[in-house]
C-alpha cells in the first residue's frame, strides 16, 4: 500500500499546488535556434542523463503526489533514442485510475513524421510545435540551418495523426516582428492556435537579449490594428493568456513573463534531463533527484520532492537590460523547453 508521503500533494510555501512537470530528456537539438542555444554547443554525456527507467520512475512519484499534466521536452525530446517508449509507458497513466489528465509534447516537428502515430496511440492528443516565422531564409537563419519543409511536413503528419497543434513563436526584435502577423493568419487557417512568447534571458546564445527583446504589448497593440482580440477565460495548465481573434476564428496566446508576470499562479516545475529539478524557470537553484534516487531510492526522490517544493521561490527575476548578463546560466535546451 502506498504511504501517505507518497501521495501527498506537493504544495509550495505560498500556497501554489504543484500539477504541471515539464520532462526533458534530452539537451540535444537538430537545430540551433538563436534563442536557445550557442551555434557550437556543449552537448552532455549519454551517462549524464537519467536513464528512461529513471524519468519513468520519477515521474510516477509525481503523478502519485498530484501531477495531473506532463509534457515532454528538450532539446528536441524526439531525437533521443527509445524516447517514444517512454512516452507510451506513461501514456498508461492517462485516465482517471491512472492519474494523469493529459501527456503532451513540446517538439520542433522535424521527427514528426516518423513518430506521429505512435504518439497518438500512446495517448497524446495535443501538441506544442515551435515555429517562428514562414519565410524559409529566416527561418534557416534563427535555427542556423534548418530547413522549413521538414517542419511543414512535420505538422502535416501530426494533424494526419489526429494531434491538435498549437504553435509557439518567440518574438523577437527587427527578426520576426513583421512576419507575426502572416504566421497566425496562417495557422489559424490550418486549424492551428499560435501562442507567442517574450524572449527570456536564460543561458548564454552568444546575443545580448536587449537586441532580441521584443514586448508583447507592443505586439498586440499592432495585431490589434489588425484583428479584434477578445480575452478568454481559459487556460491549458500553463503561463499563457489567451483570446479569440474573431476575424480568422482561431485562438491567440501570449505568455509574457517579463511585461506581465503570472508567476503567482505557477503550478509548474521542471525537470532537466540530468534529473536537476528547476522549480523556477528564472531561478538557479535546483534540487539533484538523480542522486537522490540512485543513492537512497524512493525514499530519497520523496524528501526531495519535499525539498524542492518547499523551496520554490515566490517570482523569477529576469533582466533584459541592455549588457545584462542570463538571469540563469543554464540554456533552455539544457532547462527544457
Amino acid at each position: 500500500m502506498t504511504s501517505t508521503a507518497e501521495t501527498k500533494p506537493l504544495i509550495d510555501s505560498f500556497g501554489r499546488r504543484i500539477r504541471y512537470l515539464r520532462l526533458s530528456v534530452t539537451d540535444r537539438c537538430d537545430l540551433r535556434c538563436v534563442y536557445c542555444m550557442k551555434a557550437q554547443p556543449d552537448f552532455l554525456r549519454k551517462s549524464e542523463l537519467l536513464s528512461l527507467e529513471e524519468l519513468e520512475q520519477v515521474a510516477g512519484a509525481f503523478i502519485d503526489r498530484g501531477v495531473t499534466k506532463i509534457r515532454i521536452t528538450g532539446g528536441e525530446p524526439l531525437v533521443r533514442r527509445d524516447v517514444v517508449t517512454l512516452i507510451e509507458r506513461l501514456g498508461t497513466r492517462l485516465g482517471q485510475d491512472g492519474g494523469l489528465d493529459e501527456l503532451t509534447l513540446t517538439t520542433n516537428a522535424t521527427q514528426l513524421p516518423r513518430f506521429a502515430d505512435r504518439l497518438y496511440q500512446a495517448g497524446m492528443r495535443r501538441i506544442n510545435v515551435s515555429l517562428d516565422t514562414l519565410d524559409p531564409e529566416r527561418f534557416r537563419r534563427l535555427t542556423r540551418g534548418g530547413k522549413l519543409d521538414d517542419t511543414l511536413a512535420g505538422l502535416k503528419a501530426a494533424s494526419a495523426a489526429g494531434l491538435k497543434v498549437k504553435l509557439n513563436a518567440v518574438a523577437m526584435k527587427d527578426e520576426n516582428e513583421d512576419d507575426l502577423p502572416d504566421l497566425i493568419a496562417w495557422a489559424h487557417d490550418q486549424g492551428h492556435d499560435v501562442t507567442l512568447i517574450e524572449v527570456m534571458p536564460i543561458g548564454d546564445v552568444g546575443l545580448d537579449r536587449a537586441i532580441q527583446f521584443l514586448p508583447l504589448t507592443a505586439v498586440r497593440e499592432r495585431l490589434e490594428q489588425r484583428w479584434t482580440l477578445t480575452p478568454l477565460a481559459e487556460t491549458t495548465g500553463g503561463p499563457a493568456r489567451y483570446h479569440r481573434i474573431e476575424e480568422t476564428g482561431g485562438k491567440l496566446g501570449l505568455i509574457t513573463p517579463l511585461t506581465g508576470n503570472f508567476c503567482a499562479g505557477c503550478n509548474r516545475v521542471r525537470l532537466t534531463c540530468t534529473g536537476q529539478l528547476h522549480a523556477c524557470l528564472g531561478q538557479e537553484g535546483s534540487v539533484d533527484l538523480r542522486g537522490a534516487l540512485r543513492e537512497h531510492g524512493m525514499s530519497g526522490l520523496q524528501a526531495a520532492l519535499d525539498q524542492a517544493v518547499a523551496d520554490k521561490p515566490e517570482a523569477h527575476d529576469f533582466d533584459v537590460r541592455p549588457g545584462a548578463a542570463p538571469s540563469v546560466t543554464r540554456s533552455m535546451a539544457t532547462t527544457g523547453g
